[in-house]
């Protein structure tokens, strides 16, 4: 392929690079452009989520970029998810009077390594992409500095990213050096010649790297501190897109790079599954703090993302992405909750700061109750649908006994959620709530529509789609 017709296929990304740039410069002679700059930030990502619709099927740079069913899926997601972001950080930032114009920027940086982690074609597009969406992400969660948990939670980040960093090339060029390449297909050829020992020695490390990513347990200790440190909004940004992201990263490895040994990587997943269900339901017994607890709940619902996963088959990866997809919109919806309260201008970010809400601030506690339902699993919200499809497809790939692990770890989850349910609608209001931040509010709303009913009719069309994005990436 021509470098021109290369160009072509990543005209989203060249969107969203070409965006960052002019949106830096203009930050840096006019840092109080306000809405406007805000606006043409959502413009550049919702620009790119079309161009990414409408992009062509192929490879370029040599294999390194991929466009295809899967990728377009997960990008079209991703931008939306990033384009919701900003508005709501630049609304929260401004009611703390903290002007940093770099947020935009840095959300459209992260969108475009996301994008990149979505259509990578070899280790090294794999690193890039990683790399640059999580360097975004380090600065995003110190953005607060004033903050010194802000601060706290930024630092944990990036040191503990950056050993995950070394685990993923120590992994990569352990793959390169028994696959010989470090292309997806060539590494497929190479596993089956019989590069299979040292290459899926490599691909333990590279697991363990991706894990850290989406915070799946034992690989998931930075996540409570810096969901509990981290800025209200930021902390809704990475809990849904960037996991996203990196669960179709690791789709598309396990699934172009390594196919031909799913028995070999399916136990390692297995047990990943496993151990970030009961950690996050157990764990998240305890906790107080409305964002350690979620930060809880996204490491069992991970485990659950990854169940699907480890079915090994176009079922599994399908169950994934929708798991995924209704995940990210309840998750968003949750922190946009907790970005649009607060009672007498503090923050309400503990249980007991809930404490009858449902008296006070209706909506906003139907909005709650909505996604703490869905996150339980109960039927008719969008996380029952998200993991009949999991335990669908475990069930169908012959793992029937991590199925049943997993609802237990539901069941056992469902005391934090209920409680927080308790609180808000029976316990004694003190009164106080603020008015509720109207840009968080909105996205609060519309997310809990989507929970329910809006998600029985997205099913008709989020199915089709997710399906032919599983069958892009060739598992059987």
């Amino acid at each position: 392929m021509t470098f021109q017709n290369s160009l072509g296929l990543a005209v989203p990304e060249l969107i969203l690079a070409a965006s960052a740039m002019v949106l830096l410069v203009w930050g840096a002679f006019q840092p109080r452009a306000g809405a406007v700059f805000t606006l043409a930030s959502v413009a550049a990502l919702v620009l790119a989520a079309v161009a990414a619709a409408m992009s062509p099927f192929g490879r370029a740079f040599s294999g390194g970029l991929v466009t295809d069913a899967a990728s377009t899926f997960a990008k079209v997601a991703i931008y939306l998810a990033s384009a919701v972001a900003i508005p709501l950080g630049q609304g929260w930032f401004a009611r703390r009077n903290i002007k940093h114009f770099e947020f935009p920027v840095l959300v459209i940086l992260a969108a475009l390594g996301m994008g990149m982690m979505a259509s990578a074609g070899d280790l090294i597009s794999l690193y890039v992409g990683i790399e640059l969406h999580s360097l975004a992400l380090y600065v995003l969660a110190a953005m607060n500095r004033d903050d010194a948990k802000a601060s706290e939670a930024g630092l944990k980040y990036f040191v503990l990213g950056a050993l995950s960093s070394g685990m993923l090339l120590y992994g990569a060029s352990l793959v390169y050096g028994f696959a010989g390449s470090t292309r997806f297909d060539a590494i497929a050829v190479a596993v089956h010649s019989g590069a299979g020992v040292g290459a899926l020695f490599g691909l333990i490390f590279l697991i363990c790297g991706l894990a850290f990513k989406v915070s799946a347990a034992p690989f998931h200790m930075w996540t409570p501190d810096v969901y509990e440190g981290a800025p209200t909004p930021v902390v809704a940004f990475f809990a849904g897109a960037p996991k996203l992201a990196a669960m179709v990263l690791f789709a598309r490895l396990l699934a172009e790079g390594f196919a031909g040994a799913v028995e070999q990587w399916r136990q390692v997943l297995i047990l990943l599954a496993l151990l970030s269900i009961g950690w996050g339901a157990f764990a998240g017994l305890v906790q107080k703090n409305l964002k350690r607890l979620w930060a809880y709940s996204s490491i069992a619902n991970v485990g659950y993302a990854v169940l699907g996963l480890a079915a090994g088959d176009t079922q599994g990866v399908q169950a994934m992405l929708m798991f995924m997809i209704l995940y990210m919109i309840d998750v968003t919806g949750f922190f946009a909750c907790l970005a649009a309260l607060s009672r007498q201008g503090k923050p309400m970010e503990t249980i007991e700061d809930m404490a009858g809400l449902f008296k006070e601030r209706p909506g906003m506690a139907l909005a709650m109750t909505a996604f703490s339902l869905s996150a339980l699993g109960l039927p008719p919200f969008s996380g029952f649908w998200a993991k009949v499809y999991v335990f669908k497809a475990a069930i169908g790939a012959g793992l029937g006994a991590p199925a049943v692990l997993g609802l237990i770890g539901s069941v056992v989850a469902a005391f934090y959620y209920l409680r927080l349910i308790k609180v808000m609608w029976f316990d004694a209001a003190p009164g106080g709530v603020d008015a509720p931040a109207p840009e968080a509010r909105i996205v609060a709303l519309a997310s809990a529509l989507f929970a329910f009913p809006v998600v029985i009719v997205a099913l008709t069309f989020l199915d089709p789609l997710a399906k032919a994005a599983a069958a892009a990436l060739g598992l059987a």
